[in-house]
């Protein structure tokens, strides 16, 4: 994440934590953008939740251009970004603001019973993936609440890497849901406005 995007993430993090709620990330990965919302939401006294698997997205497996070698399992053979996430947190001095949740964000989305002021979809960059995301926990973002999402990339040239997260940022703003606040890079920030997804 490139730092404009990072300060532009930290601000609405700080903004949303006004309403009092967590603050929730889809896609940890090893826990740089983490450690932005836990400051964040240190300093607000609310709890940031982060969503992850941690077996890493379609781009980050072995053969693709974001392929880490660093982060496999000697063992099984499989991306596990847990231990490094766990280590960034600590180093970071931020454990005690980060309750992080293993499993796919659909499956939690689906169980979670509460609202959250703040949902960051960063994870799976297929139409698949990035509608679960949107489709999970957007229901669960409060009235103000701030949606964000990453890697938008309207040109397509950017097909992998960023059209699903672009076509979900063109549903929210069609839904009449979400009003856009800031676009930052390839962060969209939208509020929640209206009922919907």
């Amino acid at each position: 994440m490139p730092v404009d995007e990072g300060l532009a993430l930290y601000a609405a993090a700080v903004a949303a934590g006004s309403l009092g709620l967590p603050l929730l990330e889809v896609g940890t990965y090893c826990g740089r953008s983490t450690v932005l919302l836990a400051d964040a939401a240190r300093a607000c006294g609310v709890t940031a939740i982060t969503v992850d698997h941690h077996r890493g997205s379609e781009e980050q497996q072995p053969g693709w251009e974001y392929h880490d070698a660093e982060v496999v399992d000697p063992e099984l053979g499989l991306m596990d970004t847990l231990p490094t996430f766990r280590r960034t947190l600590h180093r970071a001095g931020l454990e005690d603001h980060v309750i992080a949740v293993v499993g796919r964000s659909p499956q939690v989305a689906a169980v979670w019973g509460g609202q959250v002021g703040f949902v960051f979809v960063d994870g799976g960059h297929t139409d698949e993936h990035a509608n679960a995301d949107y489709e999970g926990w957007a229901p669960h973002l409060a009235q103000g609440g701030l949606l964000l999402i990453h890697d938008v990339f309207p040109d397509p040239v950017d097909e992998f890497t960023g059209q699903a997260p672009y076509r979900v940022y063109l549903r929210a703003l069609a839904s009449g849901a979400f009003t856009e606040v800031s676009a930052t890079g390839s962060l969209r920030v939208l509020r929640r406005t209206g009922a919907g997804i």
